[in-house]
């Protein structure tokens, strides 16, 4: 599987972006699909992801403000990020697994990542 994300640039405080990741391969449907980011001098964190059947799961930091979706017909999975704050300000990487143990959050259980995006929050 391939992975290509898209959709981050600047943003002033409050606004809103939309990222997206593209996906290879014919079995995207039965991948758990996530988005993590990376701020500065921060370690890569689960951000949300979305398992086959549509069940999600957000960081408390985003709650409310992000929804992740997916089209398994497009092989896509996006972020719709709303009140943007700065603190969301990183690198975004969509990633995908059908690794069980996805529910734990850590990077390490994601097989496959797209190449990430930069997100700007400007205060």
């Amino acid at each position: 599987v391939q992975l290509q994300a898209s959709g981050g640039g600047l943003v002033q405080a409050g606004g809103s972006l939309r990222l997206s990741c593209a996906a290879s391969g014919s079995t995207f449907s039965t991948y758990v699909m996530g988005w993590y980011r990376q701020g500065p001098g921060n370690e890569r964190e689960l951000v949300a992801d979305i398992r086959r059947g549509g069940g999600t799961t957000y960081a408390d930091s985003v709650k409310g403000r992000f929804t992740i979706s997916r089209d398994d017909v497009k092989k896509t999975v996006s972020l719709q990020m709303n009140s943007l704050k700065s603190e969301d300000t990183g690198v975004y990487y969509c990633a995908g697994t059908i690794n069980v143990e996805y529910y734990t959050g850590r990077s390490s259980a994601y097989y496959y990542w797209g190449q990430g995006t930069l997100v700007t929050v400007s205060s």
